[in-house]
């Protein structure tokens, strides 16, 4: 699969209904999620369908590009589905790529620290820089 197909599943699932799971997922710096329907539900600031309680397929890993929304979410944030208790509404999602890194912020890497004032009489003009030497 090309970059660009990526790219263009990556901003589906960022635009797309199940968008906020993809997000949550994105930020994990965990290799597994045990969650509760309940849990995916906050998450995502909605109820589930009926069908995610009712059918087992609804929790499928399908392959990129085809299959349906919430698939798409969990799989293009680099996530699979496993272990779904359909009785126990529970399900853990596991981590197909490892974690990216975090992003550092370079202020936070390197604060900013004031030298204090310009002393007195320092300059920094051509000529006082160079006086000695003309």
């Amino acid at each position: 699969m090309t970059t660009d197909k990526t790219q263009t599943y990556r901003d589906l699932a960022a635009r797309g209904k199940y968008r906020r799971l993809y997000t949550h997922l994105c930020s994990l710096q965990t290799h597994e999620w045990r969650a509760t329907f309940r849990e995916i539900e906050s998450t995502l600031g909605f109820q589930l369908p009926a069908s995610a309680r009712l059918y087992r397929p609804w929790w499928g890993n399908q392959r990129l590009g085809s299959g349906h929304s919430q698939a798409l979410a969990w799989n293009i944030a680099g996530w699979e589905t496993a272990e779904v208790d359909m009785d126990a509404e529970t399900l853990i999602l596991r981590r197909t790529r490892p974690p990216p890194h975090p992003t550092l912020d370079l202020d936070h890497v390197l604060p900013v620290h004031s030298a204090g004032a310009w002393p007195e009489g320092l300059s920094l003009r051509r000529e006082d820089i160079y006086e000695d030497r003309l």
